[in-house]
């Protein structure tokens, strides 16, 4: 394929894409017209590349995020879904020093408990105890599981034959070894497959707990190899009962943001929780310190730090959503009534 030349406007080279924009109209004063604004716009793309140059590598993700966000509205692949009172109430932020020990965590009228169970070992056949799930890797494979749960509507979904493809989608890159990102995800999956969850649920006069394993059945076989394609089963069943729950507690999220924040949990976390909570502001509305603390800073150890933590949390994803109607003060989180188009995921059909 030939190779195009950069077209020179005023001194501007256009990138290849808008330079076929231009040649495609015949010279005349609309040609004229589209020269002067695709100058414009290389001119605030290479604005955009100086400025995310100087930018750590987290940092010129957000931008890029915020960048592709204003550019282009949610659509349905970007629509993905999580339990809603999984989202809510959380799984640790990092590996706990009880590995083996019951999570229990609370929102509202909602509890979540995550009870460590067993898997057998591909290689040598023995019963071995797993940890809770933790981290952002756990949370991401979660939100993928019950996206594809939802997409499909059935408890027994389509995983595809590579975690490297599901991996790279994500935006982290594909690394063996001890440290490497296969081996990270493959670990939050099998402490996933191994877990007993219970949800309560309580309506204020009214109380309900449903006991499941939400993988039900996971066939494993995890070559040693991260060059071998079959790094998961193609196949995962949910349990029924937690897969009925899920349709009837789904929450949407857009995908985009949680690409951007992938490498902290805590960020993600408010993602969802605003997701959660942002749409159902009628008035302004106002959450202390101390409750955010309860919420989102069980592994900071003291308030002040929390509070200067979550600030920085905060002040990043606005970066990548200028419109959220959110603000930090002395007093705490005060939140707005929003439009569908201020929301992190619109409502569809809107």
């Amino acid at each position: 394929m030939q190779e195009l030349v950069r077209t020179q406007i005023d001194g501007v080279a256009l990138d290849p894409d808008l330079a076929q924009r231009l040649e495609a109209l015949a010279p005349g004063r609309m040609r004229d017209i589209l020269a002067r604004s695709l100058v414009e716009e290389q001119r605030e793309r290479n604005a955009s590349a100086a400025r995310q140059a100087a930018m750590t590598p987290v940092a010129r993700r957000i931008d890029r995020t915020r960048e592709t966000i204003a550019a282009r509205p949610l659509v349905d692949a970007d629509r993905h879904h999580i339990h809603s009172v999984i989202a809510l109430c959380g799984l640790p932020y990092r590996r706990p020093k009880d590995d083996h020990q019951d999570v229990v965590r609370e929102y509202g009228r909602n509890s979540l408990v995550v009870q460590p169970g067993y898997l057998k070992d591909p290689y040598t056949g023995a019963m071995v105890r797993q940890g809770v799930p933790y981290g952002p890797k756990a949370r991401l494979l979660m939100l993928h599981i019950c996206t594809m749960a939802v997409r499909q509507n059935t408890p027994t979904i389509d995983l595809g034959d590579s975690m490297s493809a599901f991996i790279r989608d994500l935006g982290f890159a594909v690394t063996g070894g001890r440290r490497g990102t296969i081996t990270q995800f493959k670990e939050q999956l099998n402490r996933i497959a191994a877990s007993r969850i219970q949800l309560g649920l309580w309506s204020g006069t009214e109380a309900r707990t449903l006991n499941s394993q939400p993988i039900s059945s996971f066939d494993l076989w995890l070559p040693r190899s991260p060059d071998q394609r079959m790094l998961w089963n193609s196949t995962l069943t949910l349990d029924e009962a937690f897969f009925q729950s899920l349709k009837s507690h789904a929450l949407p999220v857009d995908i985009r943001a949680l690409r951007a924040f992938a490498h902290s949990a805590r960020q993600i976390d408010i993602i969802l929780w605003l997701s959660y909570r942002l749409p159902t502001v009628k008035r302004p509305y106002r959450l202390a310190w101390r409750p955010l603390a309860d919420q989102f800073g069980r592994d900071v150890k003291t308030f002040r730090r929390f509070k200067q933590d979550f600030a920085e949390d905060v002040a990043q994803i606005r970066t990548a959503f200028p419109r959220l109607r959110i603000r930090l003060d002395e007093r705490g989180l005060l939140m707005t009534p929003s439009r569908t188009d201020q929301l992190f995921v619109p409502p569809k059909g809107k």
